[in-house]
């Protein structure tokens, strides 16, 4: 499975999903994440200000036996026709970011389905670990996951 950077924020944060997401990665024989996505958890966790939290992330990598993959030329190329068909800006309402455009590539490329929060790649065609149930609070779109098998 492909690891995105928000499933793996979950679990850093500790939100209402990340049990399913450690359990969805720990059930996995593949965990892989883009090497985009682990500067973007970098970004991100960095960001909040808590050292703690920050030192945890590679951490959290290692204890998973999550493995980071260099961005390939194929990925590139599917990442930008990503981009072009499901980017923001591209009209499409999935809305994908330079990071998810690369994490969507890996997935692509390896033929390994994606473990994600949100639902802006549940509106794209690519593989996916588990079905998100959406909710709605003050006009944000959340994801949470159900009950998540892997490898069915």
């Amino acid at each position: 499975m492909i690891i995105d950077t928000s499933a793996l924020v979950s679990i850093l944060r500790g939100e209402p999903e990340a049990a399913a997401f450690a359990e969805a990665i720990r059930m996995s024989e593949v965990r892989m994440m883009s090497a985009a996505s682990y500067v973007e958890v970098g970004i991100v966790i960095d960001g909040s200000g808590d050292p703690v939290a920050s030192r945890r992330v590679d951490e959290l990598i290692a204890a998973m036996s999550i493995t980071i993959e260099s961005l390939t030329p194929t990925q590139a190329r599917i990442a930008r026709e990503a981009h072009r068909d499901f980017g923001r800006g591209s009209g499409h309402k999935a809305r994908l970011n330079f990071g998810d455009c690369l994490a969507y590539a890996l997935s692509i490329e390896s033929r390994e389905p994606l473990l994600f929060k949100g639902e802006d790649f549940a509106l794209t065609d690519i593989p996916y670990v588990g079905t998100p149930t959406v909710r709605r609070r003050l006009s944000e779109v959340v994801g949470s996951y159900g009950t998540v098998k892997v490898g069915a």
